[in-house]
């Protein structure tokens, strides 16, 4: 990492950790509901943000890589830019203004092409999330509590999981192929899986676990995650809660990490694009789960986006040459992926559930 990628980062985890403290702290401390209105709001305002922060990037996003010459230009464009896309990016020693905006253009797309992709991937977290809650009978003027440290620790293991996964894919590219393979075997998986109604609290792996090495309160305690009564201390029923949260994440990781390498291979892109769409998914959250029984078909249709993406990242590889003699750009798989939710909702909305078989 050099100084100017340094600077870039750090910058962006402290505008972060900033709107974080704004959203989740100063102005949520009270333990009440999330209004609609309120979910809203920080919903559009979190869309807006990601917004910005692409366009800035199609203004300075050169600066990212330290980009301060052709040669600079050349070398971040060999490094961090996916083989099938170098051609989008036009090269000209003699005009290196429009090489960097061509550059500029590229990663800007690739950001806004990966955040849209999470951004609907972390749909499907919603669902469980609400599972999760109505699983362990959460009241639910504890759900922000909750979500917030379940978004701090999907950050965590989010920035874990990506540079480890970037560094794998540059030594070991038949990595590729495998990611692939989980996108296209989860999306089928979800297309054909029975909707689960409640979770045995009980039985769950994690559960099972933290319960073998801590001692498990066996009721509530407001909304604190440790107790201590006569001398011990125990973990309450809401920490068990965060733990599956975090561990549901994970799993969801595998899928939609993998599938934002099928859009850009620069590591700060892809986490640039997971944390938009996380801090964005607890007002998410509250903004859809209220109505989120109107978009029955979302997960037949991200069922599709994952199969779309991991056979993108396939053919991509072992079709590099096929895809440059039909024209394929970056931009196509941006229309797929809006094309395919704008169809999930038209479609649940042209087509409601009846009552009597009422389900997600």
């Amino acid at each position: 990492m050099n100084f100017n990628e340094f600077v870039f980062f750090t910058g962006f985890l402290a505008f972060i950790s900033l709107m974080l403290i704004l959203d989740l702290g100063v102005l949520s401390r009270k333990n009440k509901s999330v209004s609609f209105q309120e979910a809203a709001t920080w919903s559009v305002v979190w869309i807006v943000v990601a917004l910005i922060f692409s366009f800035l990037l199609y203004k300075y996003g050169e600066q990212m890589h330290n980009v301060k010459d052709f040669n600079s230009l050349q070398k971040a464009v060999n490094e961090y830019v996916d083989k099938d896309s170098r051609k989008d990016v036009i090269l000209d020693a003699n005009d290196y203004e429009k090489s960097v905006q061509s550059y500029r253009s590229l990663i800007a797309l690739e950001f806004l092409t990966g955040w849209i992709l999470e951004y609907s991937l972390s749909i499907d977290n919603i669902f469980v999330i609400i599972l999760i809650f109505a699983s362990f009978k959460v009241r639910e003027k504890y759900y922000k509590k909750v979500l917030l440290w379940g978004v701090l620790g999907a950050v965590v293991m989010r920035f874990i999981f990506i540079f480890v996964g970037s560094a794998l894919i540059h030594r070991f590219e038949f990595i590729l192929y495998i990611f692939g393979g989980i996108l296209i075997f989860s999306g089928y998986k979800m297309l054909t899986e029975k909707e689960e109604e409640e979770i045995d609290t009980e039985k769950h792996p994690v559960v099972k676990l933290a319960s073998r090495y801590f001692s498990v309160f066996p009721r509530y305690v407001a909304n604190r995650f440790f107790v201590r009564r006569m001398g011990k201390v125990f973990i309450t029923p809401l920490f068990l809660v965060i733990l599956v949260i975090e561990f549901t994440d994970l799993l969801f990781a595998v899928d939609s990490v993998p599938a934002v390498f099928a859009v850009t291979k620069d590591p700060y892109l892809v986490f640039f694009s997971n944390i938009f769409a996380i801090m964005g998914l607890r007002s998410m959250f509250f903004f859809l789960s209220n109505v989120m029984h109107l978009f029955h078909y979302l997960k037949t249709g991200l069922s599709f986006l994952l199969m779309f993406i991991g056979l993108k990242m396939i053919v991509s590889i072992a079709w590099h040459e096929g895809l440059e003699m039909i024209g394929y750009e970056n931009w196509y798989s941006l229309l797929i992926i809006l094309g395919i939710l704008v169809i999930s909702v038209v479609a649940s909305l042209l087509f409601p559930v009846k009552k009597e078989g009422h389900s997600h």
